[in-house]
């Protein structure tokens, strides 16, 4: 199948019900969501009727599924996410940092996935104490927001987070003090010290003491967290790199050379050199990748902290990047019409004979066609 015609929905309704009876473990939220996917667009599933009252012409509208699984919702999600904290952002530079765990951590969390909160929470706590040594009396606050990814270039388990950080804070008495200067050696120290007692209040094992132990060894400069380059005001494009996985498949459709039916091809830039990788997955291996990397349900992808969680005494006296005219406006052209129209032009309810079409009636399956609430 020619590349640009496959889509990780087309290849999930093909095998999804034969990948069923390998009678794997699977969580409800997968099967769910990939429920949602398939169904994703049938009109079956609900829909809006319009009509122009001008010729008569009927128009169907399908609900899409809204999963975050989906390709195509996904764009959405991350267009309402990206806006969301952009809303919140300072006016300053900020840093994109990556707390990313050795390798020999990686199955705890695949076991027990309540442990990815330890991520959120220990690296947290590494930035607060960094900014809390500048000044004990000013107790300097920073602003940042956090997104766990769980997965690689290549697909394989690999949670870390990301973390989008002003490059200064408020304190008691500074309204602003700008930190251009964030020392790495530091964090990464601070960052596995957090982690690893973290875990092993969880985890109180002999078996984990040791391998705590062994990790310190085996780190001595601590677990690596690596910096992007300063990002300026204008970081939406930041925001949306760092959220695009959490609205999405961890693979775009894009990446996927050929599908015959059983096999997958895809492609990845590895991190280290940036070389282009060609892996060959049976499809029952593809799902396996993608499915691991279904947050749960209430899972919370993105958090907030510091300014960007609470008011802060001096937070009426700080810039965003977005005035409040101009978050009025982009809330005001949200919408799927408005949506549809910005990108393709197109004004989807309108009809040819030029009048504009009007809500007829909402279908839900088994439900009160009157109890929704809206088209996609």
């Amino acid at each position: 199948m020619a590349s640009n015609s496959i889509k990780i929905k087309d290849i999930f309704s093909d095998n999804w019900s034969d990948f069923l009876k390998l009678n794997l473990p699977i969580r409800p939220v997968v099967l769910d969501n990939v429920n949602k996917i398939i169904h994703c667009g049938d009109p079956k599933m609900g829909h809006a009727l319009y009509f122009c009252d001008h010729c008569g012409k009927m128009k169907h509208v399908p609900f899409t599924c809204k999963s975050r699984f989906c390709n195509s919702c996904g764009s959405k999600y991350i267009s309402d996410r990206a806006f969301s904290i952009s809303s919140k952002l300072i006016h300053c530079k900020h840093r994109h940092l990556v707390f990313t765990i050795p390798e020999e951590l990686r199955a705890y969390f695949r076991k027990d996935r309540s442990l990815l909160n330890l991520l959120f929470d220990s690296s947290a706590s590494t930035i607060n104490r960094w900014f809390s040594t500048l000044n004990k009396s000013e107790q300097f606050t920073p602003g940042f927001i956090s997104v766990i990814h769980t997965f690689g270039r290549d697909l394989k388990w690999n949670p870390h987070v990301h973390m989008l950080l002003t490059e200064g804070a408020s304190g008691n008495k500074t309204v602003w003090r700008k930190i251009s200067h964030i020392p790495y050696h530091v964090l990464r120290r601070s960052w596995q010290t957090a982690l690893l007692t973290a875990l092993y209040k969880k985890i109180p094992s002999k078996t984990f003491y040791a391998l705590k132990n062994s990790l310190y060894e085996r780190y001595p400069d601590g677990f690596y967290v690596r910096a992007k380059p300063n990002l300026d005001q204008k970081s939406h494009d930041a925001i949306k790199y760092i959220i695009r996985y959490t609205g999405r498949p961890a693979m775009a459709s894009s990446r996927i050379l050929d599908y015959d039916g059983d096999f997958v091809t895809f492609f990845y830039d590895q991190h280290e050199d940036n070389q282009r990788v060609t892996e060959r997955l049976h499809v029952f291996d593809f799902f396996k990748r993608l499915i691991i990397h279904i947050p749960d349900h209430q899972f919370k992808m993105i958090r907030y902290y510091g300014l960007y969680k609470k008011k802060h005494k001096n937070s009426n006296k700080l810039f965003h990047i977005l005035s409040e005219a101009k978050r009025k406006f982009i809330k005001r052209h949200s919408h799927w019409r408005a949506r549809l129209l910005l990108s393709f032009g197109v004004d989807s309810l309108s009809c040819t004979c030029g009048n504009t079409m009007k809500l007829l009636e909402i279908f839900i399956p088994s439900k009160n066609p009157y109890l929704a609430t809206g088209p996609p």
